[in-house]
């Protein structure tokens, strides 16, 4: 039996996944490729550090990158080391020695993605990467493959399970965001340093990979607007839930009139909405096609096993041997930039709490700053009783723009009445 030999560029919870997967499926790989899978060489950074897991009787350790390109036996290099710059030096080494590449490296595909698709394509190799957005759902081959001749006029996800967690637990436990971070932390499904997560950055690179895919344009991240859930409240999401909504971190990409919307943001998402519903450390994708029409996708975003899936699927459609990988799905190299809406000019029905003096008049003067920027009042209320002589007043619109949102809330703020920054969500 043929054996195809792959080299593992780091191997940590995502390596060692692939490797238990490789082990415990062996005779179900053999009957879907009629050959087998071994790893060859690893490459860590520290050979003399005990692991939990075996990459396999016939693999080999090596702390020098080019032992594992260079190997005439790998065929196929996959590159979970994370980071940025390293990565790149070894991917970009593998497809000049000819060696397909798996990765499932999103942050990296998010700023070098264009040049390392135009280097594979030149190479006539594949760079593929269905590990890189949700984990074990089979994301990229979604749009590449199965919806390959639909038009995608949206995409909205739940891309990270980390703020997914702590937004859950704020939601369904009452927990304070602090509170919830360390109980994401202590489970494992917050890193130490939980900056990229929380902050939405992760979720930023990963809406980049699907903007490519989805529309076969490339959306800068540099210019993607990206919010975190640091500021999101437990007062915040209980009057979100009275509203019917919950409070979700987003991203949303969509075409409008030739130009993509794009941004990563927490949003208030109606309850009924399948979106509302995706609990936990789960992510979940939502896109529309103009044949197809809405498709919903959802599973664990993590772990090592979903995403070591993930990896091994394509590992095994590299060895089925496409004669002309396509990385982007699109032939259009290279892939042209987008036309981006400005996001001053994104329009959506909105949520804004304010925190005033409990006095005659306070609604009457927002309403009126409302009424002079354009935007029209859906729902307005009262909250709670006179705490320290202020109170919340919160307001629901119909659909206006950002930039009218952000007269009003700098007209609301410049009041005398005023007492703290007024709280601003967007509503889906």
């Amino acid at each position: 039996m043929e054996t195809v030999y792959i080299g593992l560029a780091g191997f940590g919870t995502v390596g060692s996944g692939l490797a238990k997967i490789l082990e415990s499926n062996s005779d179900w790989i053999e009957r879907r490729l009629g050959r087998q899978i071994a790893i060859r060489k690893v490459l860590v950074r520290d050979l003399n550090k005990v692991r939990a897991a075996s990459p396999g009787s016939e693999a080999s350790f090596t702390a020098d990158p080019a032992e594992l390109i260079d190997d005439p036996d790998v065929s196929i290099v996959v590159e979970l080391m994370g980071g940025v710059e390293a990565p790149r030096r070894l991917i970009t080494a593998a497809l000049n020695a000819g060696k397909h590449v798996v990765t499932a490296n999103k942050h990296l595909l998010a700023e070098h993605g264009t040049e390392l698709f135009a280097l594979a394509a030149e190479k006539g190799l594949g760079l593929f990467y269905e590990a890189s957005v949700a984990g074990g759902i089979p994301t990229i081959a979604t749009f590449r493959e199965a919806l390959a001749g639909d038009r995608i006029s949206e995409v909205v996800g739940i891309l990270n399970g980390t703020a997914n967690y702590i937004l859950s637990e704020m939601t369904v436990n009452g927990l304070e965001f602090n509170t919830a971070l360390s109980q994401a932390q202590d489970l494992g499904y917050a890193e130490a340093d939980p900056t990229l997560d929380i902050e939405g950055h992760d979720t930023a690179h990963k809406l980049v990979v699907l903007i490519r895919l989805a529309f076969g344009l490339d959306y800068p991240l540099t210019e993607l607007p990206v919010r975190g859930i640091t500021g999101v409240t437990p007062q915040d999401i209980t009057y979100a839930r009275e509203f019917g909504y919950r409070i979700k971190l987003i991203a949303e990409a969509r075409q409008v009139n030739g130009r993509i919307e794009a941004g990563v943001f927490p949003a208030l998402v109606r309850y009924t909405y399948l979106l509302a519903r995706v609990g936990g450390n789960y992510n979940a994708i939502r896109l529309t096609g103009n044949a197809v029409g809405p498709v919903m996708l959802h599973g664990q975003g993590a772990g090592d096993l979903p995403t070591g899936s993930a990896v091994l699927s394509d590992i095994m459609a590299l060895i089925r041997g496409p004669e002309h990988p396509d990385n982007t799905g699109f032939r259009n190299a290279p892939m042209a930039r987008a036309q981006i809406l400005p996001p001053d000019q994104a329009v959506c029905m909105h949520y804004l709490r304010a925190t005033v003096e409990d006095r005659t008049g306070v609604m009457a003067s927002i309403a009126q700053a409302m009424a002079d920027n354009g935007v029209s009042i859906a729902q307005a209320v009262q909250k709670g009783d006179s705490e320290n002589g202020s109170v919340s007043v919160v307001f629901i619109t119909h659909d206006a723009s950002a930039e009218a949102m952000r007269r009003v809330i700098a007209d609301i703020d410049a009041m005398d009445f005023t007492v703290k920054s007024t709280v601003h969500y967007r509503i889906m």
